[in-house]
């Protein structure tokens, strides 16, 4: 049978289908082998690299002394990423930030709080931490006990966030210092990651700036605002901290710091709970319109067309696909109205 002849053209359109549906079915791989973590962790590292790589670019000329800045700035952002992950896990395993402490002291302060509610509310609060930690984490699919054994996996997670950055370095790395031509495939993968790249880019630090804002907010609340008005709530650094590691989750993430905020303000009293509560939902409120800016802005979409994305990954993949939803939809996005197909 003789070879089939394709004009540079037609190669060039396989090519660019071929890695089209070889990413759609890499995320799909991720997300059912959950390998978000690393995912995530290997585009960060990448996409630093990438924006600054053309100052390294500028600075040095030669092939040799560009590459060997390149991995000297790739062990220094890995270094910085693994130091802030440690210390994230730091946090979470100290008696400030222990997840399964932080649901004891809750559930303490919600029976201890039981004789000052309506008996509709007192019927409706969990009865122990077992309830507590099913009302808080029933979005992980996951058992009460669940909370216990969130840490121990710490040590398998660590394993992803580190492949996942060294395989992202040597990406970003072999990227900008290709050894020889690359094929057209070769070269339509490479497209495909940085764009994958950049929606990440754009999704991951328009939701830190959000959650460092609602943060701020909190703290302002938490720290100042109650201690001028002689309530003293405990937990406060714990909360603020919580505030901002959750808030960059999604939707769900303002969802698990505001629980933690009203039945911390329980402990003083229901009508500090009720203003809690009502100063989350206004700030919320406001934060909704300021995701739709921020992000919105980011990728051309509306605030309701990554709710969907949202709704839609998350019933389909559960946690991993409420955490990738806004980044996988930026990139579906981004390919689509680079085709002008949208």
């Amino acid at each position: 049978m003789p070879p089939l002849n394709f004009s540079d053209q037609q190669k060039q359109s396989w090519c660019e289908l071929a890695s089209l549906v070889l990413a759609g079915l890499a995320l799909w791989m991720v997300l059912k082998a959950g390998l978000v973590l690393a995912l995530f962790s290997g585009l960060l590292i990448f996409s630093l690299i990438h924006r600054m790589e053309p100052l390294i670019a500028a600075r040095f000329r030669h092939r040799q002394p560009r590459m060997l800045a390149l991995i000297v700035l790739a062990l220094i952002l890995s270094t910085a990423i693994f130091a802030g992950s440690w210390g994230i896990h730091a946090f979470l395993r100290s008696d400030g930030g222990n997840l399964h402490t932080l649901l004891q002291k809750m559930a303490d302060i919600i029976e201890a709080s039981r004789s000052q509610v309506p008996d509709w509310l007192a019927n409706n609060l969990p009865e122990d931490v077992a309830a507590l930690q099913d009302l808080l984490i029933h979005w992980l699919r996951e058992h009460a006990g669940e909370a216990k054994t969130l840490l121990p996996e710490a040590g398998h997670l660590l394993v992803h966030l580190i492949l996942g950055v060294v395989i992202g370095a040597m990406v970003a790395v072999s990227r900008a210092n290709p050894d020889q031509p690359a094929g057209p495939l070769a070269v339509a993968l490479s497209e495909r990651i940085a764009n994958l790249a950049t929606a990440f880019h754009k999704i991951v630090f328009a939701q830190v700036q959000i959650s460092l804002i609602n943060t701020v907010f909190s703290a302002i609340y938490l720290a100042l605002v109650l201690p001028l008005l002689g309530i003293h709530l405990p937990l406060v650094k714990t909360m603020i901290a919580i505030t901002f590691i959750a808030g960059l989750i999604p939707v769900a993430g303002n969802i698990i710091s505001n629980t933690v905020v009203v039945i911390v303000a329980l402990s003083h009293s229901v009508h500090v709970a009720a203003g809690s509560l009502l100063f989350m939902v206004l700030i919320h409120k406001a934060e909704y319109f300021l995701n739709a800016r921020i992000i919105g802005a980011q990728i051309n979409a509306k605030a309701w067309e990554l709710l969907t994305a949202i709704l839609i990954m998350e019933t389909l993949f559960g946690l991993p696909g409420l955490v990738a939803a806004p980044v996988f939809y930026a990139y579906i996005k981004a390919e689509l109205s680079q085709r002008a197909l949208i």
